[in-house]
């Protein structure tokens, strides 16, 4: 009878014991649960609304933010999609949307019907701030891209540089973009790696506007930018049916050759005919210019071309050779990897990644060292004096003068948000 009672107690304790934990698994899993729901706003539409085009009147509305390894069936599952009704979903999704490029941090909303079972009817993704996914839940299945209606609104902007264009346009709290659009514009033009104090810029240019939420840049309709005392104008032209950046003269921005292949970095050793190397420790000629930048940036080919060598060898590492036309050819070296696709026979467009920055080969830290060859002969690429493109043609140089007019009125206009004194001394 002892032993049968200490069986007994052994059994409550081993039961007591399964209690507990069960409980406590169930209240891990309701902690977790409720660290999920407060993330999702959710709110009840009374009155006749819409949005991502959708009629959300009477309709439950759950907003939130993908959260870091959280899959569509995580997202889905606790609104009654069933794992059958998410795999056809995906397989609809695929000449759309990838399921797998649901990424971290980004918007999402889930639109449910008002019956007391919250079932998911919508799916909406937010790809950006104007761009969306939407997943129609119904028995068609339907999966759809479209975008919210975005409006422009015109603004100026001005500057003089005393450190960097960046730090200029964050001192005036605008938008950092600008700086990518002005490199943009005048890659063929301005060295950005050599803008110096005192330089400056006068800007008008179009935000784009969802909700009358400011959410990028359009496009710079007209600028001009001081660089070394020489005054740099970009009038925005259609012409036929393609916009492009034209000067004072109706000549092409875009020439034949942009002038670094990074868009950002430093230049942390130049063309010389002695220069102490760092590996061989000894002086010797440097015939290209070295772009120093954080591994894996990308490297852009200057211009358009075929790639006549994309190899490894023991001093130049990774690199990519290309032949522009029968004057021009670039080099690039060190590369961590070559672009898929870059071999012999390759044709390239200017600004297509080639490779990416690293140190292989006679290295000692991540950078491009780029060389330009002019008629077989080495050369500094950043002392050439390159043809511009394309001008405006015959048929639109009357308009384009009225244009070029106008919109150099209305720069001159723009008030310079600095020094007076320095303002006008660099801008007209």
């Amino acid at each position: 009878m002892r032993i049968h009672r200490n069986h007994y107690w052994l059994v409550f304790a081993a039961l007591l014991a399964i209690g507990l934990a069960t409980t406590m698994h169930s209240r891990w899993l309701f902690e977790e649960e409720l660290a999920i729901v407060e993330t999702v706003d959710s709110i009840m539409v009374e009155e006749c609304h819409e949005e991502f085009g959708i009629d959300l009147q009477g309709m439950h509305i759950e907003k939130g933010k993908v959260r870091p390894n959280q899959f569509l069936a995580e997202l889905l599952l606790p609104y009654n999609v069933t794992y059958p009704e998410i795999t056809r979903l995906v397989e609809r999704a695929k000449p759309v949307f990838d399921i797998r490029n649901i990424r971290s941090g980004a918007d999402y909303t889930i639109l449910c019907s008002a019956d007391s079972v919250l079932r998911a009817e919508y799916f909406i993704y937010e790809l950006s701030a104007i761009d969306y996914i939407v997943f129609d839940l119904s028995d068609s299945m339907r999966v759809s891209k479209a975008s919210k209606p975005v409006t422009l609104e015109e603004r100026t902007a001005s500057g003089v540089i005393s450190s960097s264009l960046y730090q200029t346009l964050m001192d005036q709290n605008l938008s950092p973009a600008l700086a990518m659009e002005l490199s943009e514009i005048y890659a063929w033009s301005i060295d950005f790696y050599r803008i110096q104090k005192g330089d400056g810029f006068k800007l008008i240019y179009d935000v784009k506007k969802v909700e009358d939420q400011e959410v990028g840049v359009a496009s710079i309709k007209a600028s001009i930018f001081t660089h070394f005392s020489e005054p740099y104008y970009a009038f925005r032209f259609q012409q036929g049916e393609q916009f492009d950046y034209f000067d004072e003269q109706g000549n092409s921005l875009r020439k034949a050759f942009l002038q670094a292949p990074l868009k950002f970095s430093r230049i942390s050793s130049g063309y010389t005919m002695k220069r102490f190397h760092p590996v061989q420790k000894r002086w010797k000629a440097h015939l290209g210019t070295d772009y120093a930048a954080p591994r894996g940036t990308p490297i852009m080919a200057v211009g358009d071309g075929v790639v006549t060598e994309a190899r490894y060898s023991k001093f130049n590492g990774n690199y990519v050779k290309i032949k522009h036309n029968g004057t021009y050819t670039t080099q690039y070296l060190h590369m961590s990897k070559r672009a898929s696709g870059m071999k012999p026979g390759t044709r390239v467009r200017q600004g297509e990644t080639i490779g990416y920055v690293g140190s292989t080969g006679l290295a000692t830290g991540p950078h491009v060292c780029f060389r330009f060859w002019k008629n077989g002969k080495q050369v500094d690429h950043r002392r050439e004096k390159l043809p511009p493109s394309e001008p405006i043609k015959p048929a639109y140089k009357d308009a384009y003068q009225a244009h070029l007019q106008d919109w150099k009125q209305r720069l001159e206009a723009v008030g310079i948000s600095s020094s007076p004194e320095i303002a006008k001394a660099q801008l007209p």
